[in-house]
């Protein structure tokens, strides 16, 4: 069994972002692994391990527009079944 089960991936589109601020945000307020948040002021991506998914997508959307987004289900995938 996992520790974080969803793989949750999506860009955010907006104006001033700030990689290492989402960064370490993320870290602080959601329990999770593999965190990768990179990109430019107007374009982030970012790709977090968490059984929170619902709350970074919240979180990021109150940063700009969030697209892109793809949530999988990686318990199922370690059982061959589609995430």
């Amino acid at each position: 069994m996992l520790e974080f089960k969803y793989d949750t991936q999506l860009l955010i589109e907006g104006s001033g972002l700030d990689e290492d601020k989402i960064r370490e945000y993320i870290m602080n307020n959601f329990a999770g692994d593999c965190l990768l948040a990179v990109g430019d002021e107007e374009l982030i991506k970012v790709h977090y391990h968490t059984n929170e998914p619902w709350d970074v997508l919240k979180y990021c959307a109150s940063l700009g527009e969030i697209y892109d987004i793809v949530i999988e289900d990686m318990d199922r995938q370690t059982r061959g079944l589609k995430g």
